[in-house]
């Protein structure tokens, strides 16, 4: 009962964040914005569209699940640090790696606190949003693609801001 309008709003949650991504980009780009890690980042649209796929599926194959409120409760709060996080960045947030040149990493919001602290947030969405419905596979399997993925794609981010 509660699933789709979850699901639901976990989707529409993800293409605002593409839409405000796409529009950061273009005005990035009016900045002079260098783009990087292209290589990598259709993976990164793959991986998270399948985890998307993974729930829904997971959750037909068991539809008997009920949702756990614990889970609920952190997705909630997490979606309040993603707002700071996201806030903190302003136009310079993007799904892809971008730096205008001549700026440095922005050191406001968490991003005082923590290096990567975006990257934490996805890290959480991927084991907390399956785990809202009890869904362990798509936890468990996402959480080590997700890994692998961040692995690439926190060396591609350091050496662009190392330079």
């Amino acid at each position: 009962m509660y699933f789709i309008p979850f699901i639901v709003f976990v989707i529409t949650q993800r293409l605002s964040e593409l839409y405000i991504a796409r529009r950061n980009e273009k005005w990035l780009r009016s900045e002079g914005a260098i783009e990087y890690g292209r290589g990598h980042y259709p993976y990164i649209v793959a991986l998270h569209t399948l985890f998307i796929i993974s729930i829904i599926v997971e959750y037909i194959l068991r539809p008997s699940l009920s949702m756990d409120f614990v889970f609920l409760l952190l997705f909630i709060l997490l979606l309040g640090f993603k707002f700071w996080a996201l806030s903190s960045l302003g136009k310079y947030w993007n799904t892809k790696i971008f730096r205008v040149p001549g700026s440095g990493p922005v050191k406001k919001g968490p991003y005082k606190l923590f290096k990567h602290p975006n990257y934490f947030i996805v890290i959480c969405e991927i084991v907390i949003i399956p785990m809202v419905f009890h869904l362990y596979y798509t936890a468990v399997i996402f959480t080590v693609l997700n890994a692998i993925m961040l692995t690439v794609r926190i060396r591609v981010e350091n050496k662009v801001w190392a330079k």
